[in-house]
């Protein structure tokens, strides 16, 4: 469960990184948005060297699983918009494929 933990807070950071960046160019709000989004960048980053794994290509490949769920939680308790049965449908496989990707046997 400690991997779900990191990658849950990676994809927060991440979400939260890049939402900053939407918000100051898309929103046209303050440039200081970047601030807190380059720290929250660079915290993403920092998460997923945590991940327990030898290969950095299988860390990212299974935390994609983990980041689709996360952003359509943010947008739905954030952005105001509630996932339908297919982004709950969508969701659901890829956490199945990020857990498939993550704890497969290994040869």
């Amino acid at each position: 469960m400690k991997v779900y933990a990191i990658y849950a807070a990676a994809a927060l950071a991440e979400i939260a990184g890049c939402f900053a960046f939407w918000v100051w160019l898309r929103m046209e709000k303050s440039a200081l948005w970047l601030l807190p989004g380059m720290v929250c960048l660079a915290a993403f980053a920092w998460l997923l060297t945590m991940v327990p794994t030898e290969a950095a290509g299988r860390a990212y490949a299974a935390y994609g699983g983990i980041y689709i769920v996360a952003s359509l939680i943010w947008l739905w308790g954030v952005e105001g918009h509630v996932p339908d049965r297919w982004d709950v449908a969508g969701g659901i496989i890829c956490l199945g494929g990020a857990s498939l990707i993550l704890f497969g046997p290994r040869g």
